[in-house]
């Protein structure tokens, strides 16, 4: 079954990119060609991703992030593994 992701997908529930069925069926991303754990968005058409700086957090709780431009690659990971 082969089903297209979206352009963008954001990890925080506040944000209008968020989508909390498909982040549960489980999202893989390749930056650059090598996997990201931590990335909290991306943007396919526009070419990045916001990864987590580390343990740092925002005055409101939220991590710190970094913006990094690169080719952008989404796959759904096969929840079968677990």
């Amino acid at each position: 079954m082969t089903e297209t992701l979206p352009d963008r997908l954001s990890t925080d529930p506040k944000s209008p990119h968020y989508d909390a069925d498909l982040l549960a069926r489980g999202i893989g991303i390749r930056f650059k060609g090598v996997e990201k754990t931590n990335v909290e968005e991306y943007c396919v058409s526009e070419g990045w991703v916001r990864l987590a700086a580390g343990n740092a957090k925002d005055r409101f709780g939220n991590p710190m992030t970094v913006k990094l431009k690169g080719p952008v690659e989404p796959y759904l990971r096969d929840v079968a593994e677990e």
